[in-house]
């Protein structure tokens, strides 16, 4: 069960029994789950919060979605970095705000 990339390296499939994981854009997609896990960890943080025993991990938690905050402009970065280092023959990509 190993992931593969397609020739132009913009897809990702993963085998999973009979069927396929299809993961396209994967530059968005690493962003939009980083979102996810940002909000998480700030529900979470809130939610320990409610009690003096647990603010200490919702300090934690807070501290850990603070720096994931930081890892969005990376992956754009990373996405805008990559795409420059092949940009010879490849169409502009318009960007996005993701």
């Amino acid at each position: 069960m190993a992931a593969r990339s397609s020739s132009d390296d913009r897809t990702i499939r993963i085998p999973i029994g009979p069927d396929e994981l299809v993961i396209r854009r994967k530059y968005e997609v690493a962003s939009i789950l980083n979102d996810v896990m940002v909000a998480g960890w700030f529900i979470a943080g809130s939610i320990l919060f409610f009690s003096e025993s647990t603010t200490t991990a919702g300090t934690w938690l807070f501290l850990l979605g603070s720096v994931q905050l930081l890892i969005r402009p990376l992956i754009r970065l990373a996405r805008h970095v990559h795409l420059r280092r092949f940009a010879g023959d490849a169409p502009r990509d318009a960007g996005g705000g993701f």
